[in-house]
């Protein structure tokens, strides 16, 4: 089948946002994904201020979604946690609420959702399990998943893993997560945990390959030795957790963007740019990528790819770089303690590496 009208594959935050503005511009977008259901995904969960304002943009109200509200930052490593106010009110969303709610305000504005498992890109034909498309514009949208044909570059010796477990509802839990973000620092990685609209608690973690590897690659093993050696994040795995189904995903490229592309072919979300998820704007890079994309498609066509590709990689490079060096500290405890230190004694320096790593 060929298309003359955008091609998106994956139906995530930066694949619906795409779909929603090229619908609105008179577009007849395709959206592509292996899923009738959206559903949880490892990655996402928090909302930073920059994300709801453009959330809002495209017509959805994180609020009205029952989005926790969180207006503060705790940080926890070697010594006293330091606790920093947000500078506008961000929130704890889960990836199903926000990806099904994109999904009806995409098919809302006119995108067709087809179901299909992609199995490979080849230039500007996508070959899936059902059936072949031949487009003259292919918006690639599938988040930290490489398509065979379109592999992103993996070069880092001890590469990050990401690790997700859904906590239940308690009554501790969300006393202790009231209004908060919490980022616990590890040697060799970091979790941040956070209240979804339903009382649960999302704990993200990415961790190096090595501190996995310690635990004999059993994600539960490698969670009981963080909550040993860490007490407050020890509190947070309440009673039963280990019943919890723990969600991982392998060799993920912190720090990589997209420079160039072909034409015809946008790249989007992850497979755009890849932020240390410590940084919390990995959802609001695939929207502004998806809206970014498909204005430059209204505008030019097929051949605005390249160039809005390497606007891209632009915009995001000082995000990247600040969010990357914040991880780099992090992850190493006698960095991280003297941080620790400085952020209780002078916040605003916390809040401006904060207001750093944001897509301006």
């Amino acid at each position: 089948m060929r298309r003359e009208d955008p091609l998106i594959v994956g139906a995530g935050p930066a694949g619906c946002a795409a779909a929603i503005v090229l619908a609105r511009g008179g577009a007849r977008p395709l959206l592509v994904d292996r899923d009738a259901q959206a559903g949880d995904a490892l990655c996402g969960g928090f909302l930073s201020w920059r994300t709801a304002e453009r959330l809002r943009g495209l017509g959805i109200d994180p609020e009205a979604l029952g989005a926790h509200a969180v207006q503060r930052l705790i940080l926890f490593g070697d010594g006293r946690p330091a606790e920093i106010a947000l500078p506008k009110r961000a929130y704890g969303l889960s990836r199903r609420a926000l990806d099904s709610a994109l999904r009806r305000q995409a098919t809302a504005a006119g995108a067709e959702l087809v179901l299909d498992t992609v199995r490979h890109v080849d230039g500007l034909r996508v070959s899936g399990r059902n059936r072949s498309w031949q487009t003259d514009s292919l918006f690639l949208a599938t988040g930290k998943h490489d398509l065979r044909g379109n592999s992103r570059p993996r070069s880092a010796k001890d590469p990050a893993l990401g690790l997700r477990v859904r906590l239940r509802p308690s009554p501790r839990l969300a006393k202790r997560l009231a209004n908060t973000i919490e980022l616990h620092l590890f040697d060799g990685g970091y979790a941040g945990v956070v209240l979804q609209e339903d009382g649960s608690a999302n704990a993200c973690l990415a961790v190096r390959k090595s501190l996995m590897g310690e635990a004999a690659a059993n994600p539960v093993q490698l969670l009981a030795q963080l909550a040993a050696k860490h007490p407050h994040f020890a509190l947070r795995l309440e009673p039963g957790w280990r019943e919890m189904r723990v969600d991982t995903i392998g060799a993920i490229p912190y720090g990589w963007s997209a420079e160039t592309t072909e034409p015809g072919v946008f790249r989007l979300g992850d497979q755009a740019a890849v932020i240390p998820s410590l940084a919390g704007e990995g959802i609001d890079i695939a929207l502004a990528s998806g809206i970014f994309a498909a204005e430059a498609w209204l505008s030019g066509g097929a051949d605005a790819a390249p160039a809005y590709q390497q606007a891209l990689h632009r915009r995001v490079k000082a995000p990247l770089l600040w969010a990357g060096a914040a991880w780099g500290l992090a992850e190493r405890p006698a960095i991280s303690k003297w941080g620790l230190a400085a952020a209780r004694r002078a916040p605003k320096l916390v809040e401006r590496l904060v207001e750093a790593t944001r897509l301006d």
